[in-house]
């Protein structure tokens, strides 16, 4: 018996299931989680003063590094990469 998912790939996988914007918004978070967290500890910056530098609370900066709350706003975004003295760069791909 041939196997019909011989030569689809994974994203066509996660389509057929009706998941694929779902899968990509979370990888998407977890890098963005991850480049963030790494960014921290590279300037030595704790939970608590990248809070103050971003001027909100923990609670939200603990929202903006768990990678797998994707509600996330612009403009989190953007304070957080001010804080860290760096731009973020969206862009539409094919």
């Amino acid at each position: 018996m041939a196997n019909q998912h011989i030569g689809s790939n994974f994203d066509d996988f996660l389509a057929e299931e009706a998941i694929l914007e779902e899968a990509t918004a979370t990888a998407m978070k977890r890098v963005i989680a991850w480049q963030i967290e790494q960014e921290m500890r590279a300037q030595h910056l704790s939970k608590t003063a990248m809070a103050t530098k971003m001027k909100t609370s923990r609670a939200a900066l603990n929202r903006l590094l768990d990678e797998t709350d994707t509600s996330l706003t612009l403009t989190t975004l953007a304070s957080a990469a001010a804080a860290l003295g760096k731009k973020f760069k969206f862009e539409l791909a094919a």
